[in-house]
């Protein structure tokens, strides 16, 4: 599996992923003509190193679409066409991850390696939602404390205490009700979704194909519910429970569990005698766990300065590092060289980039606003005391942190929507992909997403541990059942199971 610094950044910061520093596609000035039945203007904006003939566009929604003929924001569009015009069937959307994830990004960054999977079956399109990348964005004004990726994720205290949580959460939110405005307000699932079926009506598509990841997910999985005739071919890779008493606050609270599921993948592969000088951690995998909870504990006490001045080595850093690392096995090298620097007396520990900089004010506000704007937060606080000392002790990699208060628990604005509840209702059209130990949306989730679904769907698991499986963890078994399913509409009758033969690959 391979994961860009943009993804391990961005899938860091929840069940989801923030946009990051991904170079994105820019909208020159000289447009090409539109396209008759798109109503679209597309203009080319091919990268270097990105798949060839991407073009942009820009779609005007509404801010509001109780007020349709308001106020209008702009989302940023991206597409490949189909390179086999004779063979093209339709459209398949990419729905990016977050919330806050950009899919022009994700666009260029797998859009070649998906054509080549196609066959010319669709154009290929995806877009940056509503406070992302290229389309219209918001700000909180947050201090650059506030934006520090440790400080957005409500670490405990090294006692457990949450009082500086409390007091961050609330200024942040305060901050977003002071200056986010209405574009700030109007972020949300239920809004994407709207958005898309926009989206689908200006490129001149009766029906839509789609691949959503991660929170992505959840997306597809809103708009199969609210507009089943308009879905074809629907791939959700790496879902979470889409209980709609648990969206969000729920995600974030099973990356606990998910952290535990995955903890072994790295345990045994830092103790592998194969690894590299200064990435082998111990001799038995299982002294691997206890060596990591010494060493953040041992930084709660006396942080250790790193090579970013400003940016000390603490126990939650550290913590945080490894979520970000679980990600994906091709991280494992860089959070054991970190492990073993901070190890050493005199040793000077380098942090990944995310964890060496205050987010971008737009991408926090994205995120924060998505997560928000979606259900409402329990407002008392000594729940959320009790919830973080009781997963401390069942779940020391995260140290209580998924249960924590957050922005959302001071949130001004009641949701504008009910969160969905997802039901088998509707064509049974989906198939989902699930690693079986993923940190971030940990199987059990899933499981809740395929009940949910019923015959709506079936379920490809992969014996693999990370996030994301189709055309990133390298499982041949169930990257070729998602391209037969999108080329030919064929899908396995009964649920399968992939077995793995990419764990632990250094």
């Amino acid at each position: 599996m391979t994961t860009s610094p943009r993804r391990a950044w961005a899938l860091a910061l929840c069940a989801t992923v923030l946009a990051g520093s991904l170079a994105l596609p820019t909208i020159p000035a000289a447009a090409t003509a539109a396209t008759p039945s798109s109503g679209l203007n597309w203009r080319s904006c091919e990268k270097p190193g990105g798949p060839a003939g991407q073009e942009c566009a820009e779609l005007s929604v509404p801010v509001d679409y109780r007020a349709p003929h308001g106020r209008q924001l702009t989302l940023a569009v991206s597409r490949l066409r189909s390179d086999r015009p004779a063979a093209r069937r339709g459209t398949l959307l990419l729905i990016p991850g977050g919330p806050g994830g950009s899919g022009l990004g994700e666009l260029q960054q797998k859009g070649t390696a998906l054509r080549g999977q196609m066959a010319g079956a669709y154009d290929l399109v995806s877009f940056d939602p509503r406070g992302v990348g290229g389309s219209t964005t918001a700000n909180c004004r947050l201090r650059a404390d506030d934006r520090d990726l440790v400080g957005m994720r409500a670490w405990p205290d090294a006692d457990g205490a949450i009082t500086e949580n409390l007091i961050r959460s609330r200024r942040i939110a305060e901050a977003c009700d002071r200056h986010g405005g209405p574009v700030l307000r109007s972020m949300s699932t239920a809004n994407e979704v709207r958005d898309i079926d926009r989206l689908r009506q200006a490129l001149g598509e009766d029906r839509l194909s789609a691949w959503g990841v991660s929170y992505g997910t959840y997306v597809g999985a809103v708009y199969a519910q609210k507009y089943p005739a308009r879905t074809d071919r629907w791939v959700l890779d790496s879902s979470g429970d889409p209980d709609p008493e648990r969206v969000e606050r729920g995600w974030l609270a099973n990356m606990a569990r998910g952290a535990d599921d995955r903890f072994p993948d790295f345990a045994a592969w830092a103790a592998d005698p194969s690894r590299a000088k200064g990435e082998r951690l111990a001799e038995h995998p299982e002294d691997v766990r206890p060596l990591f909870l010494r060493l953040a504990a041992e930084l709660d006490r006396k942080p250790k300065e790193s090579t970013t001045p400003g940016f000390p080595l603490t126990g939650n850093r550290l913590r945080q590092a490894l979520q970000m690392a679980l990600y994906d096995d091709s991280s494992f090298p860089q959070l054991a060289q970190l492990i073993q620097a901070a190890r050493q007396p005199d040793g000077h520990p380098a942090l990944p980039a995310a964890l060496a900089r205050p987010l971008p004010q737009a991408d926090a506000a994205a995120t924060i606003a998505t997560i928000c704007n979606d259900a409402r937060w329990p407002a008392a606080i000594p729940p959320y005391r009790r919830a973080v000392a009781l997963d401390r002790a069942r779940h020391p990699l995260t140290a209580g942190m998924p249960v924590n208060v957050a922005a959302c628990t001071f949130w001004k604005d009641a949701p504008a929507d009910n969160p969905t509840r997802i039901t088998a209702d509707g064509p049974s059209t989906i198939l989902m992909v699930q690693n079986l130990r993923d940190p971030s949306t940990p199987y059990a989730g899933a499981l809740k997403m395929r009940q949910a679904l019923g015959d709506r769907a079936r379920l490809v698991t992969v014996g693999h541990g990370g996030h994301g499986v189709y055309l990133d963890n390298g499982n041949a078994c169930s990257d070729r059942t998602v391209t037969t399913f999108l080329t030919t509409g064929k899908r396995p009758q009964r649920d399968v199971h992939c077995a793995d033969g990419t764990r632990n690959a250094g």
